[in-house]
């Protein structure tokens, strides 16, 4: 999906919380809606880490988006 430049309606913090903590699991990619990577990331151990990590790191660059394209931002 496109990433289209408008905020979603999902929290940045909730998000960055999620991933943080439980990011290798993938949960902060259902909380957002991004159900099959999700499961993805929950029996690959979030892509055996690197996954985890690059979403951290878009997470807080605020270029992670949602299932519908909206940027989660702060």
């Amino acid at each position: 999906m496109e990433i289209i430049d408008q905020k979603s309606p999902k929290d940045f913090t909730i998000t960055v919380l999620l991933c943080f903590f439980l990011g290798v699991f993938g949960i902060h990619r259902f909380y957002v809606g991004k159900i099959l990577t999700g499961i993805i990331m929950l029996v690959t151990g979030g892509g055996f880490g690197v996954w985890y990590i690059i979403d951290l790191i878009r997470l807080l660059m605020g270029k992670f988006s949602d299932d519908d394209g909206l940027l989660i931002k702060n």
